[in-house]
């Protein structure tokens, strides 16, 4: 029997910015929100619904390539997946259920290290950390214990190996040049390993100081590196052969033939590499030779025999061991001529400076308030999975020294988000690529100023200068980035935010909408304690109080606002702190009543004298929000355009009639109003609870009719949107008629007149239908029951109009 694992190691880098704990967007993944959101829709997602084609070109299945493949997600992207994109996190869990029922009881999933630290340059505490955060974050999310951690780009050392082993885990997935030397059952000598040259196809085991030992798999290389970066996935085929006829021929009883890569290899780098990979998983599953399986079960049937020393401080990414997160090795990402990475070693001294900076403000502030503070620390992550308030209280009351004060709370809270900080920083994106004023090195500097300002909100010394000044010795080589310290006063402090931030964004918004007694801008919970919004002609004035808690510390701040809006687009105003009743009543006043006298320019100058703080006070909106804020804004003035447009086309469409029937062009006026009323009128139509798609095919026609130009992109968006929503509609409400029917209807409209819509998602229903109701159905049908006969015609036309073969 030959066994076959393939590995995806599927992992990005914390985005979030540290003061709202929310991923702003990215503009060089655009048309996409930001990088996790594209990357998701290029490969996270494929892979739990890949397509199998058949000869013809049509899906004959789609499967979840996680529940056949080993895999391991990085714990801070299935956090943003869990929010973020739900269906696709609970496609990666069942994949992990589903992939045990197959592999005899070991799941597919393995625990990661935390943050991606790179380990063998993490001190023992933060190894401490990293593995028992990474083996609590996956038993909570997958109801389990993992038998395996996947270690950041394979880094390793032995002391990693034995604080795995301290965690139970079994066994970890190195490359090859990671090992030294091996040594066979009962032999008395090693055997050195020369160029990354060993067997790859068994497990290992590690000898280890403390007497224990721990497995590891060395993946195949040169293969792995074939499907990476040599084409491999053009075709299923190719890897399916390649995976097999690594084994040689007579290789002994439990072989294993085993690749590891990225995991997003499969569809982001290489795009449809999700389907060539289900392809070729699905062959070999049905290979009377070949048998799929996962490291846990492997490791069960064939527990490693032959012992290997490993590599000190070695990686699957530096040629050079672990030199490339710590100093200007060579490897790098790309670039210009005369590039360096000798900021790489400023970086890291900076961070580890601040760092032991870090842990003396954490020990000497919670020396009286927790009982442990380290393991508090190794703790908090049941806070950072579950800030429920019972959870919170639990924790708190398990750790606490002594009964504690909500200001207690407060700061022990602060003081454990110091320390969640601090190790996001060392996030090893921050030193992979080719300069020091990339996107990653300049996140993981963001978390280093948020440890600094938790730092100083906790009563300790202010670290941010002497960083600062640190940092200069890291020089980009972008002439226009100068440095360490120049970035950090650019492009991170910048990003900061606080309570009146969460204040400001409530109160531009109350401008154009009524705002809930409480709601959640992003890490703050406000709660509305007076507000009065106020309109005289197209000007409107927003004033108010609230109460401003943070969802991560419970730090609260009453907060106090003025907002106008008199012209210009966007509203203008201050938040501050509320200094008490008389200065907000005064306020309040003042403001409203300049603003019913119409004198908007007084309103702007009381602004100016309430809130003295100045710019400082003046939270800016982030593209996000002024968007939402101008489509709000803008929303009752687009809708009278929409409305004049579409009343002068019903007035003059006969006279357009009869212009295009002989061959005349319209005035561009009325064309331009005939165009937009008809592409508004099939938009509303598809986007309509029940939409009349026969109404929509009559309103098509008359493009051609009059020659008018159909927006092809807008249709194709909302016809999409439609499929979606009636195949959920679909799988909600099986035994209706009239669900499966629009949905035949729509798909054949799809079809012929908008070929480049997203079928995807609706693909993806469709198929659920086609697998687990069709069959009861025809079962119903071919015993006389005429509406299961009518159901499982418009399921069976809905799938093939959707490319999906029954």
């Amino acid at each position: 029997m030959k066994y076959v694992c393939v590995h995806g190691h599927f992992y990005q880098p914390p985005r979030e910015n540290p003061w709202l704990d929310a991923v702003q967007r990215e503009d060089s993944a655009a048309p996409y929100h930001d990088w996790n959101e594209r990357i998701t829709a290029e490969c996270y997602g494929p892979n739990a619904h890949a397509r199998i084609l058949d000869g013809q070109g049509r899906i004959a299945r789609i499967v979840s390539n996680y529940s056949r493949m080993s895999f391991n997600f990085g714990p801070t992207l299935l956090s943003w997946l869990q929010h973020r994109a739900p269906d696709t996190y609970a496609a990666i869990l069942a994949a992990d259920a589903a992939g045990a029922a197959h592999f005899a009881g070991h799941g597919p999933a393995l625990a990661q290290a935390y943050n991606h630290m790179i380990m063998p340059l993490a001190d023992a505490r933060d190894k401490r950390t990293q593995v028992l955060w990474g083996v609590a974050d996956f038993q909570h999310r997958f109801g389990r214990r993992s038998e395996g951690m996947w270690l950041p780009e394979t880094a390793v050392d032995t002391s990693t190996l034995e604080t795995l082993a301290d965690a139970d885990i079994l066994f970890t997935v190195l490359a090859p040049r990671q090992a030294a030397r091996v040594k066979a059952p009962n032999a008395r000598t090693w055997t050195e390993v020369e160029n990354g040259v060993l067997d790859t196809t068994r497990p290992y085991w590690v000898r280890l100081p403390s007497g224990r030992r721990i497995s590891v798999y060395f993946y195949d290389g040169p293969v792995s590196q074939a499907v990476a970066f040599e084409g491999l996935l053009t075709r299923g085929e190719y890897l399916a052969g390649r995976l097999v006829g690594s084994l040689p021929s007579g290789a002994a009883s439990g072989s294993l033939a085993h690749v590891a890569t990225d995991g997003e290899t499969y569809g982001h780098h290489h795009r449809f590499g999700e389907m060539a990979l289900a392809w070729a998983l699905d062959h070999l599953a049905g290979a009377a030779d070949t048998r799929l399986t996962v490291y846990g079960e492997h490791l069960s049937l064939h527990p490693a025999e032959h012992e290997v020393e490993i590599v000190e401080a070695s990686s699957w990414s530096c040629a050079h061991g672990v030199e490339r997160w710590r100093s200007d090795c060579g490897c790098h990402t790309g670039g210009k001529a005369g590039w360096t990475q000798a900021w790489r070693a400023p970086l890291r001294e900076s961070l580890d400076w601040l760092r032991d900076g870090l842990r003396r403000v954490y020990e000497e502030k919670s020396a009286d308030l927790l009982k442990d503070p380290w393991a508090a620390r190794d703790a908090y992550v049941r806070l950072v999975l579950d800030r429920a308030p019972e959870v919170a209280a639990a924790f708190l009351d398990s750790h606490a020294a002594r009964p504690l004060s909500p200001a207690d709370e407060v700061q022990v809270l602060r003081l454990l988000e110091l320390q969640r900080h601090a190790m996001l920083m060392y996030t090893s994106c921050g030193w992979f690529f080719n300069d020091l004023a990339g996107l990653e090195t300049v996140q993981i500097l963001r978390y280093a100023a948020r440890a600094i300002e938790l730092a100083k909100e906790s009563g300790g010394e202010d670290f941010a200068l002497p960083f600062a000044s640190r940092l200069a010795a890291a020089r980009s080589n972008e002439a226009a980035e100068v440095d360490g310290r120049f970035l950090f006063e650019r492009r991170v402090l910048p990003a900061r935010a606080d309570a009146l931030t969460a204040a400001a964004r409530h109160a531009a918004a109350s401008i154009v909408e009524e705002r809930p007694k409480t709601s959640w801008v992003d890490a703050w919970r406000v709660t509305v304690e007076d507000s009065r919004r106020l309109r005289k002609g197209e000007a409107r004035l927003a004033v108010g109080r609230l109460s401003v808690v943070s969802t991560l510390t419970r730090a609260a701040t009453q907060a106090v606002y003025c907002y106008l809006l008199d012209k210009g687009p966007l509203p203008g105003g201050a938040v501050s702190v509320f200094s008490g009743l008389k200065a907000y009543e005064a306020m309040l006043w003042e403001t409203t009543n300049l603003f019913f006298q119409g004198d908007f320019t007084g309103v702007r100058a009381a602004i100016e004298r309430h809130f003295p703080e100045g710019p400082m006070a003046r939270k800016g909106l982030s593209a996000d929000e002024e968007r939402r804020l101008a489509e709000l804004l803008l929303s009752g003035a687009a809708s009278q355009a929409e409305a004049a447009f579409i009343a002068t086309y019903e007035r003059e469409a006969p006279m357009l009639r009869a212009l295009a029937e002989r061959g005349i062009p319209a005035p561009k006026a009325l064309s331009a109003a005939a165009e937009f009323a008809l592409n508004a009128r099939v938009r509303r139509i598809l986007e309509s609870e029940t939409p009349d798609l026969q109404e929509a095919e009559k309103v098509l026609a008359e493009f051609k009719m009059e020659s008018v130009r159909l927006d092809e992109e807008g249709l194709a968006y909302a016809l999409g949107h439609l499929l979606r929503r009636l195949a959920e509609a679909v799988l909600e409400h099986p035994f209706d008629l009239r669900a499966a029917s629009a949905l035949s209807e729509a798909a054949g409209l799809a079809s012929k007149r908008a070929p480049g819509a997203d079928l995807w998602t609706a693909q993806n229903e469709v198929w659920d239908a086609v697998v687990h109701l069709l069959p009861e159905r025809l079962a119903r049908a071919q015993a006389g029951d005429a509406e299961a006969r009518v159901w499982c015609q418009s399921i069976v036309s809905a799938a093939y109009q959707l490319n999906i073969k029954v």
